[in-house]
């Protein structure tokens, strides 16, 4: 496994697997990596001929410079889990390769960035779209995975990917859940062992609301029940619960067992902002 620092670095080893005709797989992350992350990597070490992983706190996507500075940042661990992942190359770049100089362009993208994710986290997306198309560029993968647990994020993505016409797939992997349910994040690092236990609350809720919903229940009383779970527990604080179109985010107030539907929830535990959802099959 080789680390790779600049994009100087990087060009030759790209122009070589180009040149043999290889496939090289992509997943970018901003480091405290966990099984989830792992997920991404034996996905694509097991359909690519080369793997890269990126790891990058990127500060443009944080709405908080304490989110920002409190982010957990574990290099050396990580580097040991991606050698041992089997990992063909990890990018490591500094934020003055990936920006230079200040950036002015901005991405709009249209109604992803006026519900969620994109309501409560303003400017998020766009932090986002910059460093990916940044990334894209600069390593030129075939395919980029990504998992299911961002699940705004991926829709964003794919945006960015259809329309600025990059040449390459978007591979999504299931959510990695520890074995009480709590999806996996490199947030999770920061919960007390109280935070940690409270933490379970989005995914019981997630479940719940599912099994309801496939058994008729109304979805504004779910809706409403779910709200009042949050308002109880001592250190948590619902930021939404949506019933949505996991592909356009529309948001709908009923359920039919016709369309594609996905929960999604968001809530502070503690000082720390989780996320999580889980698709809905009839």
């Amino acid at each position: 496994m080789k680390v790779i620092r600049t994009e100087a670095e990087w060009n030759p080893i790209w122009a070589a697997i180009f040149k043999e005709g290889k496939q090289l797989g992509f997943v970018p992350t901003m480091g405290a990596l966990h099984q989830g992350h792992l997920d991404l990597v034996s996905q694509s070490t097991a359909s690519m001929d080369y793997t890269v992983v990126s790891i990058f706190v990127n500060p443009t996507q944080f709405n908080s410079s304490e989110d920002f500075q409190n982010y957990p940042q574990t290099l050396e661990a990580d580097l040991a889990k991606l050698k041992a992942a089997r990992a063909d190359y990890v990018f490591v770049p500094s934020v003055a390769t990936l920006y230079p100089q200040p950036t002015h362009l901005r991405f709009d993208f249209g109604d992803l960035e006026h519900v969620l994710e994109g309501a409560f986290r303003p400017g998020h997306f766009n932090g986002v779209g910059l460093v990916v198309s940044k990334l894209f560029h600069l390593i030129q993968p075939s395919r980029a995975f990504f998992g299911q647990k961002d699940l705004q994020q991926v829709a964003v993505i794919k945006r960015l990917v259809q329309d600025l016409s990059f040449g390459l797939s978007i591979e999504v992997v299931p959510t990695r859940r520890e074995k009480d349910g709590l999806a996996m994040s490199s947030r999770n690092m920061r919960l007390n062992p109280e935070e940690r236990q409270q933490a379970l609350l989005l995914y019981q809720q997630l479940s719940q609301a599912k099994e309801r919903l496939l058994a008729g229940e109304s979805w504004k009383q779910i809706n409403s029940d779910t709200a009042a779970a949050f308002a109880t527990a001592p250190t948590c604080k619902l930021e939404y619960f949506a019933l949505l179109h996991p592909e356009t985010f529309e948001i709908f107030d009923t359920f039919t067992q016709e369309d594609a539907r996905s929960l999604c929830i968001a809530a502070y535990v503690g000082p720390v902002r989780l996320i999580d959802n889980l698709p809905i099959i009839a």
